[in-house]
């Protein structure tokens, strides 16, 4: 039995909102939030990863006058799936909903879902893919195409069918996000199949149907990078978090930047004239300036530098790889001359060797956190 509408009593039922960018979509989505919770004793937590168009100041407008209302505004941290857990980490309520701030989420659903977990529920989804769902309205064809995939490889990983477990529309008991909490991944934008890898098995699941909407302000978050973190996810849920899944972006970035160097000794070598010792200075260059911009963007996307100490980090980044390479060489080289190993193994190990200290000095130095 739900809780009345009574601004003295304690919320009932917290509503997590991610946001960045979307302060034209704040005040409509309370309006629509007041009007699907009537009844209910309830509260919303605007999580804003210190948007540039003022998400937080219009949040907070509304909030001097609604206690229900409250903001959480992110500096130095980005991220929907970890805007997600400190968002529902930050309440008392004992259930707990997740929905986008865009409009494209039917919040007049949020009170069958709650009925769904208070009646026994562990978590109720609100689904695209069930009967009575629909999708099309708020997915461009593309788009459409990419979560269709993507909910295809998830359902292989669970271990119960899910109709939609690309799903950001979700409800949840709080005690059930504590005991989950340490183990999430907390990274990307799918926090529902993240929840879903990592809580017990045997999860009883309530699919609510309801009706995709087209975005009417603002811009989709979906970009390439969205879904090397979704691949990413999948993978250290499948392996059991064995290696950090930073580690894994950084050493997939690192192998993409020997395919760069050596495009680029080509280049230098056949087009430029450079003797090889020249071109291969200005290919380990290239190298590391490419390793560093794609770094910034995928592997340190939630800690990514911007202005002056994007040119302060890549300096330091240079510095960094100078090191690494130097210890690569001198070790492979007393490994060889030492009889230890085979060249080959040798090199093998020195380059294991130079990743493991990039990643570690990078991440202490130049994307330390905030």
């Amino acid at each position: 039995m739900t809780a009345p509408t009574d601004l003295s009593l304690p919320a009932h039922l917290a509503v997590v909102i991610p946001v960045f960018r979307e302060a034209a979509n704040v005040a409509p989505l309370v309006a629509r939030l007041h009007a699907a919770l009537a009844g209910i004793a309830w509260e919303a937590v605007f999580v804003d990863d210190d948007s540039p168009d003022g998400t937080a100041a219009a949040v907070r407008a509304i909030a001097a006058t609604d206690p229900r209302i409250r903001c959480i505004r992110r500096i130095g941290r980005r991220g929907l799936a970890s805007a997600c857990i400190e968002g529902m980490l930050s309440v008392s309520a004992p259930f707990v909903a997740v929905m986008d701030g865009d409009l494209q989420h039917d919040e007049a659903i949020l009170p069958a879902m709650l009925a769904a977990v208070e009646r026994g529920a562990d978590i109720a989804i609100g689904s695209r893919h069930v009967e009575g769902g629909a999708a099309q309205g708020g997915f461009s064809a593309a788009r459409g195409a990419l979560s269709d995939a993507g909910t295809r490889l998830a359902q292989a990983l669970l271990p119960a069918p899910v109709a939609d477990p690309m799903s950001g529309f979700f409800l949840l008991r709080r005690d059930l996000v504590e005991q989950v909490a340490p183990r999430l991944t907390g990274r990307g934008f799918k926090i529902l199949l993240d929840i879903l890898l990592t809580a017990p098995r045997g999860l009883q699941v309530a699919e609510i149907p309801y009706a995709f909407r087209a975005r009417e302000h603002g811009a989709s978050k979906l970009d390439a990078t969205v879904l090397l973190e979704f691949a990413g996810l999948l993978l250290d849920k499948a392996t059991g978090g064995v290696v950090p899944l930073r580690f894994l972006a950084f050493a997939a970035v690192g192998g993409f930047g020997v395919l760069v160097h050596m495009a680029a000794l080509a280049v230098l070598v056949g087009l430029g004239g450079l003797g090889f010792a020249a071109a291969q200075w200005g290919a380990t260059l290239v190298a590391m300036t490419a390793n560093f911009v794609l770094n910034n963007r995928i592997t340190y996307r939630d800690a990514r530098l911007r202005g002056a100490a994007l040119w302060r980090g890549l300096v330091l980044f240079y510095l960094v790889c100078g090191v690494g390479a130097a210890a690569n060489v001198g070790i492979a080289g007393l490994l060889v001359r030492d009889g230890v190993l085979a060249w080959g193994l040798a090199g093998a190990a020195g380059a294991l060797i130079t990743v493991v200290w990039n990643y570690a000095v990078s991440a202490t130095l130049i994307w330390r956190a905030r």
